[in-house]
């Protein structure tokens, strides 16, 4: 079976295993050996990170074509009014294209979030807010050039869940291995004159020496 682990990934972590000793990996949170990241999070962006032991199970969450569901909470500079938050829903053209529809509201800053380390850089004269971001593509650096091209710098940036996966109950640098749901069957229409054989299903046989 395969296994999936739900790593909440504090800032500042490179999500990676391998690294020159100069910052943490994930190798220095979570000492489970043969498990990979399905997908990547910036260094300087915290939240939930899936790590698999499966390659098709990999390519499934982290496969820009399987669109799975990706939300973000992101602290901006600024205030998001409705024009900003319908550019989002809409899409926005980013250097490389213009960016799939999102779901984008506002919403109150979460009172369950640990500080940062370090904190923010905050500006006094410049007020910020928090907007929750849920996307089905994966640019590089995609949420933070969203928001920036309707005039709210990130300042901030926490992925919530992918999914139906979350960090919910997870500290910074905590994690949790879940158990992975089995696909559905895919639906055969039963062939009129009954069963048949089916060659590609006849177990190999090791062969007699």
């Amino acid at each position: 079976m395969a296994r999936l682990i739900l790593l909440n990934k504090p800032y500042d972590v490179m999500c990676q295993f391998s690294g020159d000793g100069s910052r943490a990996t994930l190798a220095d949170l979570v000492p489970v050996a043969g498990v990979y990241p399905a997908g990547r999070l910036d260094r300087d962006s915290e939240g939930l990170v899936l790590l698999t032991d499966d390659g098709r199970l990999q390519a499934r969450i982290a496969d820009p074509a399987h669109r799975m569901a990706k939300t973000y909470l992101a602290q901006v500079e600024g205030v998001p009014d409705e024009p900003a938050l319908a550019a989002l829903r809409a899409g926005v053209t980013l250097n490389d294209g213009p960016t799939r529809p999102a779901a984008a509201q506002a919403i109150a800053a979460p009172d369950w979030l640990w500080p940062r380390v370090p904190p923010i850089r905050e500006r006094k004269s410049v007020p910020d807010a928090w907007i929750e971001l849920t996307l089905r593509e994966g640019r590089n650096r995609q949420v933070r050039r969203m928001t920036a091209a309707v005039g709210l710098p990130t300042l901030r940036l926490i992925r919530w869940a992918v999914g139906d996966w979350s960090i919910e109950g997870l500290a910074p640098g905590e994690w949790r291995e879940v158990e992975v749901p089995m696909p559905a069957a895919p639906y055969r229409k039963p062939h009129p004159k009954g069963p048949r054989h089916d060659r590609s299903a006849t177990p190999h046989r090791r062969p007699r020496a």
